[in-house]
């Protein structure tokens, strides 16, 4: 496996031409080192040469390293995350004795760093509110003191102290402060980050913390993954092909721990979690042009990006997270190749109010409270292992996104109930939606949820149930039911096929066939929603006071 991570680090820097680096360094040589972009490309060129991957770029590579090493001692550029991905680098050419000049110059230049100089946020006193960057500036200063050029440790201990006041009764890491919307993103990239220290070697006096932290949430971490391989979908940093890096190396770090205590079962499936990750992963770089989101839309477009998420950041930074996952990887642990069948329900604290069921290859994850700029309430992901993962729904769409999309007047939207108004269709994906968990269960096949819809003066009960064979829905009410059914409709660059024959609704993307069959009837109501994955054709399924919706989704030669 440990090949395959360096293979995905390669695809992700294959995405940009000798031209663009060149562009890009001449850029940093004008304008000067203004963020972390750039250290963490030169470093994974660095890290890939030290593999004997492209030795083609080792003059371009000394020439941005050099400049990496002179400026960050002496001006902040989002530091906190360069300083870990140099010293990276510079372990690896070290061990494979390549520029031992320039190493030992630069591993000078780094040795004069001052902590608080060199990193834009950290914690000065217990009491700080900072979160998630001061993680970095700590991981960043424990690899720097790891190779002998510091001795940081009270620094170091201060940063994680402040870090561990925003777990939650799960070991999740809340980000978001004062919020209760959390970002799935940055729980796992923080407890990656804890990983790492670990696996790297430090037992200062927050180890058992950290460690314990890691425990409660490992199991979970396994728990909200899709059945695609993909992380759990809620909040900023979502659907981009890094995500899956920080969830493989928590993945690989719980196989190690489990494979120490002698439970090899349990180690062997979070490894082989952790291969899906990776398939994920290679899946999105095979196509052309590689894209940094989950999306074909042009790069240049942004589309389904946060203002912070550009492609020249956020493409190398899958190199980056994967190469976490490749350091803590021991391929003595056996994967199985096999998709994720495990009959599942685990729902998380409130902070991230999401709820996930898995059985037969499906898998579903609901939103119960969405931030409404990058989610929306209800059923927003329905995957099957071996589709692709945006063929039904991979997220729900936001009422407000805080990411770039191309509709003029976004609405938020997943499978959820729907009502006729005068003033038009209302849907309970809307932020005012009360969602609640009445009950859930599992047998060694089937999951089942029965969850109550609180929405404009009416309350509906839907009953899901999970099985190889597909979900069922049931919705009851007063009156009239309606459901929302949103269609991938545009990825960007091709449309879906999307037929409608009676009570059955289908759309062929890929090979593949999403299938909804109703107890009434299905109409098209003109409203398009979006999301990073694409466009989404608003249908409504309607029936009588109990409304069975059935979705499957099968090969498309399965079908004829």
């Amino acid at each position: 496996m440990k090949t395959r991570y360096l293979r995905i680090m390669e695809a992700s820097l294959s995405a940009y031409t000798d031209v663009h680096i060149r562009r890009y360094l001449d850029e940093v040589r004008e304008n000067g080192l203004t963020e972390h972009g750039f250290p963490r490309l030169a470093s994974n060129i660095g890290i890939l040469i030290a593999h004997g991957i492209r030795t083609d770029l080792s003059g371009l590579f000394r020439d941005m390293m050099e400049l990496c090493c002179t400026a960050i001692p002496r001006v902040k550029a989002a530091n906190d995350f360069s300083v870990r991905e140099v010293i990276s680098c510079l372990a690896e050419l070290e061990g494979a004795g390549l520029f031992p000049e320039d190493v030992a110059r630069w591993k000078a230049n780094l040795a004069a760093i001052i902590p608080e100089n060199c990193y834009s946020c950290y914690a000065t006193t217990p009491a700080s509110g900072v979160r998630n960057w001061a993680l970095f500036s700590a991981v960043s200063e424990y690899f720097r003191q790891d190779m002998g050029l510091c001795d940081s440790r009270d620094f170091i201990d201060l940063q994680i102290e402040v870090q561990l006041k925003w777990l939650d009764e799960n070991g999740m890491y809340c980000d978001a402060a004062g919020y209760p919307h959390q970002p799935i993103m940055y729980d796992h990239v923080s407890r990656g980050l804890f990983a790492l220290l670990l696996h790297r070697g430090y037992r200062g006096k927050h180890y058992a913390a950290m460690d314990d932290c890691l425990r409660r949430a490992g199991l979970a971490t396994l728990r909200m993954q899709s059945v695609t391989g993909e992380m759990a979908f809620g909040g900023r940093s979502n659907q981009f092909i890094h995500n899956e890096g920080w969830l493989a190396a928590l993945l690989e770090y719980e196989a190690n721990r489990y494979a120490g205590e002698g439970n090899l079962p349990l180690a062997t499936e979070f490894r082989s979690a952790a291969l899906r990750a990776v398939e994920s992963a290679e899946a999105w770089l095979s196509r052309r042009p590689i894209r940094h989101v989950k999306n074909r839309f042009p790069t240049e477009t942004r589309y389904g990006c946060e203002a912070y998420a550009y492609f020249d950041k956020y493409m190398i930074t899958a190199a980056s997270n994967f190469y976490a996952a490749y350091l803590i990887c021991d391929e003595g642990i056996p994967t199985v190749a096999s998709p994720d069948v495990t009959a599942t329900v685990w729902e998380t604290s409130d902070r991230f109010h999401k709820l996930f069921l898995k059985a037969g290859g499906y898998g579903l994850e609901f939103d119960l409270n969405a931030d409404p700029c990058y989610d929306a309430n209800g059923l927003g992901r329905v995957q099957r292992a071996g589709a692709p993962s945006t063929l039904c729904l991979s997220q729900p769409c936001a009422q407000a996104p805080n990411y770039r999309v191309d509709i003029p007047t976004p609405v938020a939207m997943s499978l959820c109930p729907a009502f006729k108004a005068p003033e038009g269709w209302l849907f309970a994906a809307a932020p005012s939606a009360l969602w609640r968990v009445r009950r859930t269960g599992t047998s060694p096949d089937i999951v089942f949820a029965i969850l109550s819809c609180a929405f404009e003066d009416r309350t509906t009960i839907l009953d899901y149930t999970v099985s190889s064979e597909g979900i069922v829905i049931i919705q009851k009410g007063k009156g009239i039911q309606h459901h929302a059914i949103p269609v991938l409709g545009f990825d960007g660059e091709h449309h879906t096929a999307v037929t409608v024959e009676g009570s059955v609704l289908t759309a062929a993307y890929e090979g593949w066939l999403c299938r909804y069959t109703v107890s009434g009837g299905i109409t098209e109501i003109g409203t398009t929603a979006a999301n990073r994955n694409g466009h989404y054709r608003v249908f409504v399924a309607s029936g009588t006071e109990t409304l069975e919706i059935r979705v499957e989704l099968v090969p498309a030669l399965q079908s004829e």
